[in-house]
């Protein structure tokens, strides 16, 4: 296992609290949807995604696809692609999943390959909300805010014995 570098703000028992609050509120935000998309933004997105359908499938009736969004988290105007056709959106609750908002740049782009068809709605969704946003978009759930610096880096693991959040 290699070492985690930084200080552990949230442990794996926050985690996981934190993932039942947002799915909770996803539910309660798509109640009179039959099926909502979960989209999840390769790496840790796509990881964080999948804990909440588990976690949406356990209290509500909806009917969940899960998606994976395909970026670059460095350049996304290289290109957004996903593990569905985009047909498979059409009218459509979606949620946009990703681990850490930062500067908004990746999750503006990947709700905005989503607009290629008329949806019911896309919210986002995100574990941690740093506020140093340069683009107009915002974690509709999330669960946690943090003023950092921009020299800080937050580190968001979810799997093995290291899971928690980590700001460095």
């Amino acid at each position: 296992m290699s070492t985690i570098k930084g200080n552990q703000i949230r442990n794996a028992r926050d985690i996981n609290a934190t993932i039942q609050r947002i799915s909770y509120q996803i539910y309660e935000n798509n109640e009179t949807q039959q099926s909502l998309v979960l989209a999840g933004i390769n790496g840790s997105g796509a990881h964080l995604a999948k804990e909440i359908a588990a976690e949406l499938k356990s209290i509500s009736n909806l009917d969940i696809t899960l998606v994976d969004i395909i970026i670059d988290k460095k350049n996304p105007r290289n290109g957004v692609s996903t593990s569905l056709e985009i047909s498979a959106y059409e009218n459509k609750s979606i949620v946009v999943v990703d681990d850490v908002l930062n500067t908004g740049s990746t999750l503006i782009y990947a709700v905005n390959y989503f607009l290629q068809v008329p949806v019911i709605q896309i919210k986002t969704a995100v574990m941690v909300n740093r506020n140093h946003k340069n683009f107009p978009i915002k974690a509709d759930f999330k669960g946690l805010s943090l003023s950092t610096s921009l020299r800080e880096h937050i580190n968001v693991i979810l799997e093995g014995d290291a899971r928690g959040i980590y700001l460095s």
